[in-house]
């Protein structure tokens, strides 16, 4: 099979000849630019090379054609044109992290020294404007920097949380036509497609780090507070943003029809490591119907399957995910109460496709030995690849202090699987 293939035959739940591998295709799936680069260095050599960051507030590294044949990667993806420091992947620079990672950096990812001795960044680089993120000293990504403007009741607007929704742009268009030939340039390999804008109250968003002046409500606690005792407000936000995102949807739809397989739509989490902390009730009044409303458009005009990640214990959530339309749950988190691999796969294998949960990276990956991870990866694998339905990926991104020894064996695990 080709990668393509392989990716279709999983997410159409068919078990492919080996099961599909991602690492790359979102902010979600990535792996630390530190990663990236001690994994370019030990398999493809070549000193000189940079890694280029193409999500800054996470510091994720781009996985290059070389590096993901080598890897044995079969997915890519189009992350949207702008990251959430409002800067375009362009204009590259050499930047050095504080571990001392070689690497390249956008032309607005501008820092500042900050007094902890690590660093500032600011909305689309403009150092002028205050920063919005802070990565801490020996630090390996940025935390939002919460901007709340002083809340007056009486005059909280919805539009001003919906600054950052709009129609696509001319330089959108720009951005997606080139992504398109990109594409068309690797036709064996599996695809997704990010879609702007679909993602109801995803907390990443909230503080808008992309904004110079964030304005309406911005600080994290008082959002969460607000999907209870302002829903009303919270409501109208979401009904505006889904009429924008259904006709950026459609725009999209015409722009790439089929060269695309799967279409991600929302990153906002709704577990801890305990359970879920809204109500099913409460999922269900106030995300569910606009998650359904985007995943019908989508099923209608095309063939894609759509992808929820959510993280955290969101085992009863799960039938409601799936009465909403979703096809892909990522990024199975295991480790949290309720997760069990087994009983995952056992309860919704045949509705859902799970995108993830390869390996848990809060405990085995980052801090086992390498026989350990490979052993969770191979038992894993035997659980979820019977039947298709499973795109191997850790629980969510390999962050940056990560033994690279324990990446190899992540690897070593899935080629020997493979085999038989």
């Amino acid at each position: 099979m080709t990668s393509r293939q392989r990716l279709q035959a999983a997410i159409d739940h068919v078990e492919p000849d080996r099961v599909p591998v991602d690492f790359g295709s979102t902010a979600v799936t990535g792996m630390h630019v530190s990663i990236v680069h001690r994994l370019r260095q030990r398999i493809l050599g070549d000193p000189d090379f940079r890694v280029k960051v193409i999500e800054p507030y996470q510091m994720l590294g781009e996985i290059d054609d070389g590096l993901r044949a080598a890897l044995g990667i079969d997915v890519i993806g189009v992350l949207g044109r702008k990251s959430l420091f409002g800067t375009e992947a362009r204009d590259w620079k050499p930047f050095t992290l504080s571990d001392g990672t070689p690497c390249l950096v956008p032309g607005k990812f501008n820092v500042t020294p900050a007094p902890d001795g690590g660093w500032y960044i600011y909305p689309e680089g403009d150092t002028s404007a205050g920063p919005s993120g802070h990565m801490p000293q020996g630090g390996y990504f940025f935390d939002s920097i919460i901007r709340q403007e002083p809340i007056v009741e009486d005059k909280l607007d919805p539009a001003n949380n919906l600054e950052e929704f709009g129609p696509l742009g001319e330089q959108d268009m720009s951005y997606y036509r080139e992504r398109i030939e990109w594409l068309k340039q690797r036709p064996d390999l599996g695809s997704l497609l990010v879609i702007p804008g679909a993602a109801f109250g995803d907390i990443a968003l909230v503080p808008a780090p992309f904004l110079k002046s964030p304005k309406g409500i911005r600080d994290v606690s008082e959002w969460y507070i607000s999907t209870l005792t302002r829903r009303d407000y919270v409501r109208a936000v979401f009904e505006r943003q889904c009429a924008i995102a259904l006709g950026n949807i459609d725009v999209l739809i015409d722009m790439f029809g089929d060269v695309v397989q799967v279409a991600y739509l929302t990153g906002t989490d709704f577990g801890t490591q305990r359970g879920p902390f809204i109500s099913r009730a409460a999922y269900r009044e106030l995300y569910q119907p606009f998650h359904r409303v985007i995943n019908d458009h989508i099923h209608r005009r095309t063939r894609w399957k759509t992808f929820i990640h959510s993280c955290g214990s969101v085992y009863q959530l799960i039938p409601d995910f799936i009465e909403a339309g979703f096809d892909i749950l990522n990024p199975v988190q295991c480790s949290a109460a309720d997760m069990d691999a087994a009983r995952l796969k056992r309860e919704f294998g045949k509705d859902l496709v799970f995108w993830g949960g390869g390996v848990d990276t809060q405990r085995t990956l980052a801090f086992g030995t390498p026989a350990q991870v490979y052993d969770e990866v191979r038992q894993r694998l035997d659980i979820f690849s019977p039947g298709g339905g499973f795109v191997f990926n850790t629980v969510h991104n390999i962050q940056g202090n990560v033994p690279i020894e324990n990446v190899i064996a992540m690897f070593n695990a899935l080629r020997d699987h493979a085999k038989g």
